[in-house]
């Protein structure tokens, strides 16, 4: 079997042989179609701004788009760089891979324990692919990959893409991305894909060139000139990059990055209601937000409502980081008050609901309580909350082994949609840092940004403490962020945890609803919710300083740790989780 999805710009191979070659270019009165080893075909410019040709260039044919002053660049929608974001693109077949798990409809958003990896990290997509068994021991059911697009260079977060059509050449081949999603369908797993539509990377996103109406000029990001999501132009893009990845490689959901420098949340609302309307009856396709502001409006309150399945609950993991660590700086100082807080994110999904932020300064959030259990995505750590430290420390090497084993419990435990780190289910010690692959210019830019975000913070004051960040561009950096296996009775444990899960919470998820919360003491709660399946979970947590009793929850123990922790007397850093049928 083969799937494509035909794009309305780009290189498109038609069914009489030939190619066709759009490109939206409102800046060039001229545009000129360049093709390796051949003289440069001038293309004929359309209304609105586009430019066309159709002429025989079979796949592997290399090509860029040559600009009135002689400028050659590279096509946005390129599916695959020969080898990078400043060479050729190359003309790509879709129906080149033929699937083995054609049969395959996805699962229920509510069955998703998350993996969230690094492709270059984890050996590129073969390197992943090889691990799926393992994972699917683990108790895993979703991959979720962090952004493929096309970024300078053969090291990156991936948050520097500037071709988002086009899986990085560092980590493979568009069919061998299709042999792994392939693979992991044939073993029961879901796999998503982190896609980047707030902003485009600094080396390498040509569009300037040639498209200046694509950027706004009265607003910008943390990143650069805002993306103008007025233009229809513009919304299609990304619209179309996004049915691209869940209908032409089959992945199973889409995670989108920091919606909240998005400008036009209309455009979020459109794609979302296009994704619904395209993909195919009775498939499983889930759709993530990272939105700062816990914009509640935008998550669906049902499986047949509009909006988005998910978002990533930062509140959840502000919470828990401070309860394990004490730290106190940054976003954590709007955590200090972490017991109260995490008991609202037990109860509602988030913490903040319109109340006052005293890091930024205004109100955050919208109440929550209404949505389901599955519109939050937690975790412990991730990619954002490890590598955005300035030495990339897990919490490994920051927390109390027994209080994590525990938060590790109420993580895998509770009724939300749980997400594990890279190298976690391994306690992994090793550091996960910021990396990249710069020229030397912006190379030396990157480092002196990196370290100048940390000068504020009291382990950074000392000018020398801070030449100490790892330098981004060296391969050292890279290589140092490569998950060990530090402790494989994690494993187990982990695997264990997730055989409860599995058996006693997921079948209850769809209709869960929280019951009650209660603050024991300071570090300790109580949850109780109301299973679909009629039953109650309980779960009692003490992160605190001192022992802690409750008789406040009822039902069977199928948890507890350290084993034999009772409610009369749990010591810190213990977990009792109980499940009752009435």
């Amino acid at each position: 079997m083969h799937h494509t999805h035909t794009l309305p710009f780009g290189a498109t191979l038609l069914p009489d042989g030939q190619t066709r070659f759009r490109l939206w270019a409102p800046s060039s009165d001229t545009v000129s179609l360049d093709i390796e080893g051949q003289d440069l075909q001038p293309m004929q410019a359309l209304e609105g701004g586009w430019h066309e040709a159709t002429l025989a260039a079979p796949p592997g044919t290399r090509y860029r788009y040559r600009l009135p002053d002689g400028l050659a660049v590279p096509d946005p929608a390129s599916r695959l760089q020969a080898p990078d974001v400043h060479d050729p693109s190359v003309v790509v077949d879709p129906q080149e891979y033929d699937w083995r798990n054609d049969g395959w409809q996805g699962r229920p958003w509510h069955e998703a324990v998350v993996y969230e990896t690094h492709a270059g990290v984890m050996g590129g997509f073969s390197g992943i692919r090889q691990r799926l068994p393992e994972l699917r021991r683990l108790g895993v059911t979703a991959i979720e990959i962090m952004p493929v697009a096309d970024f300078p260079g053969g090291r990156n977060w991936g948050y520097d893409g500037v071709l988002p059509f086009a899986p990085d050449t560092a980590y493979g081949t568009p069919s061998e991305l299709k042999a792994l999603v392939d693979d992991a369908h044939g073993l029961g797993l879901m796999v998503t894909l982190d896609v980047v539509y707030n902003h485009f990377g600094p080396d390498g996103a040509y569009l300037h060139a040639y498209a200046k109406p694509f950027f706004r000029e009265d607003i910008s990001t943390p990143w650069g000139a805002a993306i103008d999501f007025r233009r229809p132009e513009v919304c299609d893009y990304f619209t179309q990059n996004a049915l691209y990845w869940l209908m032409e490689y089959r992945f199973d959901g889409l995670r989108f990055d920091a919606v909240h420098a998005i400008s036009e949340e209309s455009f979020l609302r459109d794609l979302a209601h296009t994704i619904r309307a395209t993909v195919e009856p009775g498939r499983h396709v889930h759709l993530v937000l990272e939105h700062e502001n816990n914009r509640a409006a935008l998550l669906r309150s049902g499986p047949s409502a509009e909006g988005f399945d998910a978002q990533w609950a930062d509140d959840f993991h502000h919470c828990m980081h401070v309860l394990l660590t004490g730290e106190s700086e940054g976003y954590y100082e709007d955590f200090q008050d972490a017991t109260s807080l995490l008991a609202d994110c037990l109860a509602n999904g988030f913490a903040y609901q319109g109340q006052v932020s005293p890091h930024l300064g205004r109100p955050r959030g919208e109440p929550s309580g209404h949505l389901p259990t599955t519109a939050f995505v937690v975790c412990l750590q991730n990619h954002d909350q490890i590598g955005n430290r300035a030495m990339g420390d897990r919490l490994t090497t920051l927390a109390d082994p027994q209080a994590l084993r525990s938060a590790m419990a109420l993580l895998l435990l509770s009724p939300f949609v749980p997400m594990l780190f890279l190298g976690e289910e391994y306690a992994a010690r090793h550091p996960f840092l910021f990396f990249t692959s710069h020229n030397d210019d912006l190379a030396q830019l990157v480092r002196e940004g990196r370290r100048a975000e940390f000068k504020h913070f009291a382990a950074f004051q000392d000018e020398a403490r801070r030449k100490a960040i790892p330098d981004p561009n060296a391969a050292s950096t890279f290589d140092a962020s490569v998950a060990d296996q530090a402790d494989p009775a994690m494993f187990t444990f982990m695997q264990d945890l997730l055989a409860l899960r599995h058996k006693h919470v997921v079948p209850g998820i769809p209709g869960c609803r929280s019951l009650n919360v209660e603050v024991l003491a300071p570090g300790a709660v109580q949850a109780e919710w109301r299973l679909g399946t009629g039953r109650r979970l309980a779960i009692t947590l003490n992160l605190g300083h001192d022992t802690v009793s409750s008789d406040g929850a009822a039902g069977g123990v199928v948890f507890a740790d350290p084993p034999g922790t009772g409610l009369a007397a749990m010591q810190p850093g213990s977990i009792v989780v109980q499940v009752t049928s009435g």
